[in-house]
């Protein structure tokens, strides 16, 4: 089988000048998407206000952009292994920079929830290209451990400055300009993304399946969203109705991916433990993180009083720690191993996620701080070491699909973190009780959510409403604990499944795959 006509020789491709700003673009990409990921957190307040969307609205809202994307992702990078990976990539870039305006012009709930699916689907085809371009486009195995760390900075530092960004940003203009952001960057994207970014496909690609990417975009959504519903409204019949197709759809997606020829996702890449236990490690990684900085956005804001600015600053040091550590990782699992570092990232995490028990409604900042730059110190080490791993477990040609595995299960843990442990804070947030005298009505919003009952209590008289709002933080603290607690156990047991599963994987050394 000839080579491709757009892949140099090897030789050519180890010294490729141009390579690290071509890095800089797939970077800028993933930047975006991951801000995108969590500037609403701190937008939620004034858009609430603005648009006065309901509890499950506003919960749409904020995690219909996490689901279509993990609905996509595994489309998406299959289908880039197969039209090019550059074109994708510059095509999502372009509609992704379109929506944003749609979104930041919506004027109704229904039409902002619609605007963010739409801004996920381009979303989706963003990310999986990016990674495997790095792929293609670093062929030295150190070099490519520090492109994907820099590459996984970008991408847990994205999450943490998106609050920053979105915090100066609400200050100034209204909540629409978090989304216009994205237009000029999506446009040096494109302009330098066309000069610099080499194309890259499977040679031999085969048919792209269109029975299987419905499937999957169904399947995910289905179990996304019953998950979701369920923590939120308790188990019902239409919960465990969409639990039930969610699973049946996956597991019939997975059986025609062990049929077709030419799979959308190749199956037997997950007979690779150390492939499969990086997926999961990614997986719960991101959920601790996604979900941490999601309500400590609300906590720092509605429960401590700061401005957005003030509280997108103050989550800074996960997004230091997350970088730092990103960069170090490939070098300490080559000198420890891989499973100490995976393991030790877990096991941070974990324990940050416990030490929120501690925290009350008036915690110093110090022990805040130290929290988050812990979360992102094993954010940034098991993330990192987990998609290195992903990536040198298969064969070039599958980069995109192997990507966008790794993808899918960075944005399934952002949507689930954020729907899982925001469903426990909302479920044990609902049943506070409202002083006396307060009308039914208000009492009915301060339930929904606490920035519903910080609004509510604006309408009642002095000493009522503070009482009001007083209850209402209490309880979403108390929501906090519980949430934080369950986290800090599941990411426990991860560390020391993580420690078992990758026993004896290691990252490659110089150039050249080995399987």
């Amino acid at each position: 089988m000839t080579a491709p006509l757009s892949t140099p020789t090897q030789h050519e491709e180890l010294s490729r000048p141009g390579r690290w700003t071509a890095l800089s673009v797939l970077v800028l990409a993933v930047l975006l998407v991951a801000v995108d990921a969590t500037v609403l957190g701190l937008a939620t307040p004034f858009l609430s206000e603005d648009l006065k969307p309901t509890g499950t609205q506003l919960l749409w809202i904020g995690d219909v952009y996490s689901f279509v994307i993990a609905g996509l992702l595994v489309s998406m990078g299959s289908l880039g292994d197969r039209i090019g990976r550059k074109k994708l990539l510059l095509t999502g870039a372009t509609a992704f920079g379109l929506v944003s305006v749609l979104n930041a012009y919506a004027t109704s709930p229904e039409l902002m929830i619609v605007a963010r699916a739409l801004l996920g689907v381009a979303g989706a085809t963003l990310m999986p290209s990016t990674l495997a371009l790095i792929r293609n486009i670093f062929h030295d195995a150190r070099e490519r451990s520090v492109a994907i760390g820099i590459w996984g900075a970008a991408a847990s530092a994205g999450a943490a400055v998106g609050p920053v960004v979105g915090g100066f940003l609400l200050e100034h203009f209204w909540w629409g300009s978090v989304f216009l952001i994205n237009l000029p960057v999506m446009a040096v994207l494109v302009v330098v993304g066309v000069k610099l970014l080499p194309e890259s496909k499977n040679p031999a690609p085969g048919p792209w399946d269109l029975a299987s990417v419905g499937l999957s975009l169904i399947g995910i959504i289905a179990v996304v969203y019953a998950i979701k519903e369920g923590a939120v409204h308790g188990v019902s019949w239409g919960v465990g109705a969409a639990a039930v197709a969610g699973v049946a759809t996956l597991a019939w997606f997975v059986r025609r991916q062990l049929t077709l020829k030419s799979p959308l996702l190749d199956m037997h890449l997950f007979r690779n433990r150390g492939f499969s236990a990086a997926v999961l490690a990614d997986l719960l990684t991101i959920l601790g993180l996604a979900g941490l900085v999601f309500f400590l956005s609300q906590y720092l804001q509605l429960v401590q009083g700061r401005r957005p600015l003030e509280a997108g600053l103050a989550e800074l040091p996960a997004a230091i720690g997350a970088v730092v550590a990103g960069l170090l990782a490939g070098r300490a699992a080559r000198r420890f191993s891989v499973r100490a570092v995976v393991s030790g990232g877990l096991a941070a995490i974990g324990l940050a996620l416990g030490a929120i028990t501690l925290v009350g409604q008036n915690t110093g900042y110090p022990l805040l701080g130290a929290i988050l730059l812990v979360v992102g110190v094993g954010a940034g080490l098991a993330f990192t070491v987990t998609a290195d791993v992903i990536l040198s477990s298969v064969p070039k040609e599958q980069a995109g699909s192997a990507s966008a595995v790794s993808e899918t299960a960075y944005e399934l843990g952002a949507a689930l973190g954020i729907a899982l442990l925001g469903s426990i804070v909302t479920g044990v947030y609902r049943g506070f009780p409202v002083p006396e005298g307060t009308p039914g009505p208000v009492a009915d919003a301060a339930h929904e959510s606490l920035g519903g009952a910080v609004e509510a209590a604006s309408a009642l008289p002095g000493q009522t409403g503070a009482e009001l709002v007083a209850a209402a933080q209490r309880a979403f603290v108390d929501g906090l604990h519980t949430a934080s607690s369950i986290g800090c156990v599941v990411l426990v047991a991860t560390a020391v499944a993580a420690w078992f599963l990758l026993r004896g994987q290691r990252l490659e050394d110089g150039a050249g795959a080995h399987h």
